[in-house]
């Protein structure tokens, strides 16, 4: 059994280095997925975030299990999530880069399907979207956004809530007891 290497000043250094790399890397990976394959993550997506983690980890550390090394790349991951974070409110312009900006998918109540296609959001998924908010026909849509996390915010028409029931009388309850 061989004995590791002492960590040094240098070596630590260049764990940092590596450890800026792999966050840059990683992060441009994430941001070029886009919006809606980041915000829906499944089984399958959960089980390559760790097996990416444990891949980055040892290309941060080389493998090396100590607890200098550990503390130091944790340590430069803090410090680069701090910094771009205070990066982006002092240049509002590169979050827009950095995060991206959300996209409307529906607006004044045109669906925009080149937008959908570009962003990956298919027509059933807009319709469940609107659903979410109490709308059943996307024609009541007057604003639909895809949002930079990857959630689809719907804005109604104003008259969209209007009670129509006088109209179109509300289907009686098979609780409710019937006429005759």
């Amino acid at each position: 059994m061989s004995a590791l290497p002492p960590i040094t000043a240098h070596s630590l250094e260049v764990q940092a280095a590596k450890t800026v790399v792999v966050f840059a890397v990683v992060a441009t990976g994430l941001r070029l997925l886009g919006k809606r394959e980041t915000s829906q993550l499944n089984v399958y997506d959960l089980a390559m975030l760790m097996a990416l983690a444990n891949a980055v980890q040892n290309a941060i550390t080389g493998g090396k299990g100590n607890l200098a090394v550990g503390l130091v790349t944790s340590s430069v991951l803090v410090l680069v999530a701090w910094g771009v974070t205070k990066l982006i409110v002092r240049k509002p312009g590169l979050e827009r880069a950095l995060v991206g900006s959300p996209t409307i998918l529906i607006h004044r109540g045109t669906i925009l399907p080149g937008r959908l296609r570009g962003q990956g959001v298919s027509l059933q998924e807009l319709q469940a979207a609107a659903r979410g908010y109490g709308i059943s026909d996307l024609a009541l849509v007057h604003t639909c956004v895809l949002e930079v996390d990857g959630s689809i915010s719907v804005i109604p028409y104003p008259d969209a809530g209007r009670d129509h029931s006088e109209h179109h009388p509300r289907p009686q309850s098979p609780d409710e007891p019937g006429e005759g």
